[in-house]
């Protein structure tokens, strides 16, 4: 391999390190929610990258800390703790940073050596080299310009005063001009529909944009074609059409288009359009993750956790994972980041509305209510959930705000400290000011709020309108910990991690971010993922980094995408629906993956072949039970004991009811485990196993007890009646001793019983032929019988 070759591994390495050197805010997601700009637009170049590195930079969770910023005692303070170790690590570090430096510079040395000079074609000069700058009009031109010209063709002058010389030709030939005002023309009707398409709110404005953007893509603009395959593919805005979705995702293809390849290998993967193919679908997704696509990213980390298509390989998933969890943490606010909706539709219907965790919109209309009478937890509940989105609510921080200011001036400490977090973050709402920030902070904080607390910290750990202060940013980092603040326990985490303030402790640093964790923070996630990768503070462990990244890229902007869909299967619209938890079952969404093969198994999605809807839904629910849900390891073992989708197998139906009564204790799997074993389905009949688990069916919930009961009767019956027919009667009769059980007279006693029983059968019979007498000869009397109402003679 050539220094070149070395110089762009050395960078490819750096990019996948584990070491987040990461600034600068993640773009907005698409329409389509697939948050997968290629990762050149979000990374750091290699030489902010040898910046860092020499200015000493130390990054927790996308938070920068630059040792060139402190005072020279507190610099004095801190130097004590560090190890000589450390500074040989340090070293070290900035070698490797001047070396990729040094390719880095040799690479760019090269590439402008290289750099193709432009050539005049027609004009007064055609073949000279043009020259640049070039001056016209009493202008300077650095580059090919349309200036002067009515056909808006591109031209250059070969030397420097035009005018003087009247040396030019053109820049482009009449073809390449015209594809140029062609794609200049499209790239013109793709700006108006992404303006109307970001402006309005109203699905009817949305639908006007994506005719914009149909119009683009029938010009050939990559990012309309972008925008229109994936709207076709979901039906979002655009009548679903899977085909014509297919054919643009392979025509992005062909021009290299990283969403295309990952969409294609998605098609491929799933088998809609096309023959199912998961060989190709792996080709794809690997020219799409090369290509900087993050959902590729995010799929091959679950393929390769699980096993799927690959060998299974820790390592591989993790490199994917977390690469893709850098950018998700770079995302992060100190809000926490975007609220994931895991609404599972089974669940659902088994009880309506209780397991969506939404807000009836009655209920949301009864708070606005209060909060419109002067109820101040109704204002800071609103507040927080405009502010947050989530549970129904769409995220709005004009209406976040205005809650929030009602409630603050009431006197809430709550509505002020969330202010303070708006002003200190900015936002189109609300401008970005540290001091109006530092003032709520305060307020707040004077009245023991936490998330006062901690934004006050905030502010004394970075400087941000007051001087920086570590020691009062640990101070109120500690009070807000310990009231419960998951901002304040990750902050507290990430000064003892790199020892800002504070003694260096790695177990600290993993006590806080552990706590913070179990407050659901993504950047605890983060972090806590980072020290088990690297083995920091605590023993390596690939499986646990794996997990912990996994649940850092769920929270990506990528999982609106799951709300999307549930509002799509409740519109009835099961096919755009089963399409979008589809691809996020590729992702690694277990509600995706149980979700899709709830759609399939109820047969509401037609897009599916009658005949694949069974076994598709059972490829998702053997995923979705490799993830720990109960109902689709329960609905594994039913597939196979009914043969849905595959051969009946008892044998393997006990065995996923089987896991599911040990690891899950699921009555269902425990009730249906008796059953077998009374049947002796899949397992040797024993009826006293039988009835050992329909009793612990009753015990593990309430809901089991009257089926239980009335298994157990029946299990009753059956037992009594092959009790009798097991035992033999004349066995039985020769072991009975009578001359022991009734005397050694005792067929004395029978024959007298006999005899008396005789007799009075023989009394008895006498008495009946008493009771009746007859005359000889004579027939019974017929009697008469009456003539019909009818026909009787009148009285």
């Amino acid at each position: 391999m050539g220094r070149r070759g070395q110089g762009w591994f050395l960078l490819c390495l750096a990019a996948l390190s584990a070491g987040a050197l990461r600034v600068g805010a993640i773009p907005a997601a698409d329409e389509e929610g697939n948050q997968d700009e290629s990762l050149e637009s979000k990374t750091l170049s290699a030489e902010d990258q040898v910046k860092d590195h020499s200015t000493g930079t130390r990054v927790v969770a996308g938070q920068i800390f630059l040792e060139s910023g402190k005072s020279d005692s507190q610099s004095e303070n801190e130097e004590s703790f560090h190890s000589q170790e450390e500074e040989k690590e340090n070293s070290l570090e900035e070698l490797n940073s001047l070396q990729m430096s040094n390719l880095l510079n040799k690479d760019l040395e090269e590439a402008e050596i290289q750099t193709p000079v432009l050539t005049a074609i027609g004009g007064t000069a055609d073949g000279e080299p043009c020259h640049f700058p070039f001056l016209f009009m009493e202008k300077e031109y650095a580059e090919c310009t349309a200036d002067g010209r009515e056909d808006g063709r591109l031209w250059c002058a070969t030397t420097y005063d035009y005018k003087k010389d009247q040396k030019w030709g053109f820049c482009e030939s009449e073809e390449q001009s015209n594809k140029r005002r062609q794609m200049q023309e499209a790239e013109d009707v793709y700006q108006i529909g992404m303006k109307i398409l970001n402006e309005s709110s109203k699905k009817a404005q949305k639908k006007v944009a994506y005719q914009y953007l149909l119009k683009a893509a029938d010009m050939n603009h990559t990012k309309a074609m972008e925008k229109v395959s994936y709207a076709l593919l979901f039906g979002d805005y655009l009548k679903q059409n899977i085909q014509s979705s297919k054919e643009l995702f392979e025509k992005l293809t062909e021009e290299g288009s990283p969403k295309g390849q990952m969409a294609l290998g998605f098609l491929y993967a799933s088998g809609l359009g096309v023959n199912s193919s998961q060989a190709k679908a792996l080709v794809y997704y690997t020219f799409g993750a090369l290509g900087g696509n993050l959902i590729a990213h995010m799929i091959l980390g679950y393929r390769y956790w699980a096993g799927i298509g690959v060998l299974q390989s820790c390592e591989s998933a993790l490199t994917h994972y977390r690469l893709v969890a850098n950018h998700v943490a770079s995302d992060i606010s100190l809000t926490g980041g975007t609220v994931v909706q895991r609404i599972r539709l089974a669940d659902e219907v088994e009880n309506p509305g209780m397991a969506s965790g939404m807000l009836e919109e009655d209920l949301i209309q009864y708070y606005q209510f209060l909060a419109e009478k002067g109820d101040v937890q109704a204002q800071v509940g609103l507040g927080q959930l405009h502010l947050h989105g989530g549970r129904g609510v769409e995220q709005n921080h004009q209406r976040a705000f205005e809650y929030f200011n009602q409630a603050a001036n009431a006197g809430n400490s709550h509505a002020m400290a969330f202010l303070g977090k708006m002003y200190s973050e900015g936002s189109d709402v609300v401008p970005q000011s540290n001091e109006t920030a530092l003032q709520y902070f305060k307020k707040a904080a004077d009245m023991g709020n936490p998330v006062g607390q901690s934004g006050l910290g905030m502010a004394y750990l970075y400087g941000r309108g007051v001087p920086v202060n570590y020691e009062l940013a640990l101070k109120y980092f500690q009070k807000a910990a310990e009231q419960g603040w998951v901002d304040g326990q990750l902050q507290l985490g990430s000064m003892y991690y790199n020892g800002i303030g504070v003694k260096k402790d790695y177990k600290q640093a993993l006590k806080y971010f552990n706590l913070a964790s179990q407050g659901g923070h993504i950047l605890a996630f983060y972090n806590l993922a980072q020290m088990h990768a690297t083995g920091t503070g605590v023993m390596r462990s690939c499986h646990t980094a794996v997990e912990l990244f996994k649940n850092v890229c769920e929270r990506g902007r990528w999982s609106e995408r799951l709300m999307t869909a549930y509002n799509s299967y409740k519109d009835g619209d099961s096919n755009s629906a089963v399409v979008q938890y589809l691809l996020l079952a590729e992702q690694g969404y277990e509600v995706a993956q149980s979700n899709a093969a709830f759609i399939l198994d109820q047969k509401e999605a037609s897009i599916v072949g009658e005949n694949e809807t069974y076994p598709r839904a059972l490829l998702h629910w053997n995923r979705a039970a490799s993830q720990g849900y109960t109902v689709a390891r329960i609905k594994l073992g039913d597939y196979h004991f009914y043969g849905f989708g595959t051969d009946v197998d008892y044998e393997t139906a006990f065995i996923h009811y089987r896991l599911a009564s040990e690891q899950q204790h699921s009555a269902q799997a425990m009730f249906n485990l008796g059953y077998m074993h009374e049947k002796g389905l899949g397992i040797k009949q024993d009826i006293h196993l039988a009835k050992r688990f329909y009793d612990m069916a009753a015990e593990a919930s309430p809901d089991a007890q009257v089926p239980v009961f009335l298994a157990l009767c029946k299990l009753g019956v059956i037992y009594s009646l092959q009790y009798i027919r097991e035992i033999n009667i004349r066995e039985v009769f020769s072991h009975i001793d009578m001359d022991q059980l009734l005397g050694p007279e005792w067929d004395l006693y029978l024959m007298t019983i006999i005899a008396l029983l005789l007799g009075t059968i023989i009394a008895y019979r006498q008495r009946q032929h008493q009771a009746i007498p007859r005359a000889a000869g004579l027939r019974p009397a017929v009697p008469q019988q009456e003539p019909p109402p009818e026909h009787q003679p009148p009285q």
